[in-house]
């Protein structure tokens, strides 16, 4: 079992906690992993399959658990933490339709729209982005790399700091800021006694 005690020491930045999580033999923890790993499988491959989604892009790959339940044409899976790529990378060295970076939001800027999709992915991520103007950068990225739709698994609420947590209401963010992206589906969690995350769909409304 994990010993998180030891990952919060010297810890000053959400990228440092991944990267220290994951070298220390961490995953991306229990939302990765059994029951609540395969009902965002459940949600998202069934999108997929409904609006004919032929490439995603995720923010937020993490150790490559998750995405092993995915049914995916087209995939890029973008993650702070080196060793989570690294980890990613050999994981999926045989396939072919996947591709892996890193990301640092300081240092990314897409003009020429290098990572694109139909559908963009952040999941189990928002609450993790303590720092206020990375969660800015991060939300911006997730959007701009959409085509057609993005969807979000997170709690939806504010609360103050905890550790490596940070609980937003990320919707008055995306009003706010995102005036061509449409709310059209929320999907609740199937197990809300293990999770505060819920499905929340948006929908580019000047692309569809």
């Amino acid at each position: 079992m994990e010993n998180k005690s030891n990952f919060f020491l010297k810890i000053n930045s959400s990228r440092e906690y991944w990267e220290q999580r994951y070298s220390m033999g961490g995953t991306s923890g229990a939302g990765s992993y059994d029951k609540l790993a395969e009902f965002k499988a459940e949600v998202i491959n069934s999108f997929m399959k409904n609006y004919q989604i032929n490439s995603v892009i995720e923010f937020g790959c993490g150790d490559g658990n998750q995405l092993s339940m995915f049914d995916f044409p087209s995939y890029i899976g973008l993650d702070v933490s080196r060793t989570a790529i690294k980890l990613c990378i050999e994981r999926f060295k045989y396939d072919k339709s996947k591709s892996f970076f890193l990301y640092d939001s300081i240092c990314y800027k897409d003009n020429h729209a290098i990572f694109k999709a139909d559908l963009a992915i952040s999941l189990d991520v928002l609450y993790h982005l303590v720092e206020d103007n990375i969660f800015e950068l991060y939300m911006n990225h997730l959007f701009e790399s959409a085509e057609r739709y993005v969807i979000i698994y997170a709690s939806n609420f504010n609360s103050k700091q905890t550790n490596h947590i940070k609980h937003r209401q990320f919707s008055i963010w995306i009003d706010n800021n995102l005036s061509n992206w449409k709310l059209i589906d929320i999907i609740k969690n199937k197990y809300p006694n293990e999770s505060l995350a819920d499905f929340f769909i948006y929908q580019n409304i000047e692309n569809d």
